[in-house]
């Protein structure tokens, strides 16, 4: 049984794994309705309750699906995230091949930070999910990755004058019982601690066995501050998963060979001890106080078992000791 934690400053309590929509919303694959179905039935019945989404995730495709799920699970026993920061605008879209999903609905995205956009892409969620509420609502992709090095300040100063304001008085009002960010980098983490009263922050990819840089900066301060971590991107987009494999990726694009060469070493560790590395990859942020859950996109009720075995995976102290003393792991 997958033990819960609570969020932050929040009532809410999550399960230490939650399922991201990446997986059947189509990210980099396509992936059949009966499929995606199937993933959250396994989801469900393996004992998830905290499920996380986005309308940029096949374009509104992963909140139809995943309402069309929950929509039939008591309301009371699941907690779900969304995001805002992105409105869908009908069109007709361009081939699969140019969209970084590839099974979509018939939207264009464009992004708004603003108040009025905050509110209005709630009800849309709401909408799309066939929900009556949504229990933890972020700000999406208020980084460099999203919008490079001189844009990045700007969407940052629209989104603490805007968005922020319209989750605050949504969680004032009981609409929402938490807000945050959902991003890639720790630094807009670390900068919107100064500006607003945040209960997370959804941070993907900065907090794995591969790279720790937040665990003496943002760390620290959300401890002190009694804000949770969700961390996603356990596995570094598949580099974590199968660093042995061909074309490997890592942070949503080719791997470099010092980052597959690091892989590989913790890989071989993890042998040694005769524990998989997905394993390893899942339980390490787990360690640390301020992370209140972990999440991952998967495309299958295969995938789904495969985690949670790796979840219920007991790991020797002596592993993470190892780790630390080869200098792979902080």
């Amino acid at each position: 049984m997958l033990e819960k934690k609570v969020l932050g400053k929040t009532s809410l309590e999550l399960t230490q794994f939650g399922l991201g929509a990446t997986g059947i919303a189509g990210m980099y694959t396509e992936v059949p309705r009966l499929q995606a179905m199937e993933a959250l039935e396994m989801a469900w019945t393996k004992g998830v309750r905290y499920f996380d989404v986005a309308p940029f995730y096949g374009f509104g495709l992963g909140e139809r699906r995943m309402g069309d799920f929950l929509r039939d699970q008591p309301r009371d026993r699941f907690v779900i995230s969304t995001k805002v920061g992105r409105l869908l605008r009908p069109c007709n879209p361009p081939p699969i091949t140019e969209r970084f999903y590839r099974t979509t609905m018939p939207f264009d995205l464009e992004f708004d930070y603003s108040y009025d956009g905050a509110m209005r892409s709630v009800e849309d969620s709401l909408q799309r999910l066939g929900l009556n509420r949504i229990d933890i609502a972020l700000i999406h992709d208020i980084d460099t990755l999203a919008h490079g090095k001189t844009a990045q300040p700007i969407a940052f100063q629209q989104a603490m004058k805007g968005a922020y304001k319209a989750l605050e008085q949504l969680r004032s009002e009981g609409v929402i019982s938490a807000i945050g960010l959902g991003v890639n980098e720790w630094e807009v983490c670390s900068d919107a601690l100064d500006h607003g009263d945040f209960d997370c922050f959804l941070l993907a990819g900065r907090f794995t066995l591969l790279e720790q840089i937040p665990l003496h900066t943002l760390l620290p301060k959300c401890l002190e501050r009694s804000v949770s971590l969700i961390i996603g991107g356990v596995f570094n987009t598949g580099l974590l998963a199968n660093p042995f494999a061909e074309n490997v990726m890592y942070d949503y694009g080719p791997a470099l060979a010092d980052k597959i060469a690091k892989a590989k070493e913790i890989a071989t560790v993890c042998k040694s001890f005769e524990i998989p590395l997905g394993a390893a990859a899942l339980q390490y942020p787990l360690r640390h106080p301020a992370v209140a859950t972990v999440i991952s996109g998967a495309r299958s009720g295969k995938e789904v078992s495969e985690i949670i075995q790796w979840m219920d995976m007991e790991i020797p102290a002596g592993l993470w000791d190892k780790l630390t003393e080869l200098n792979l792991t902080a």
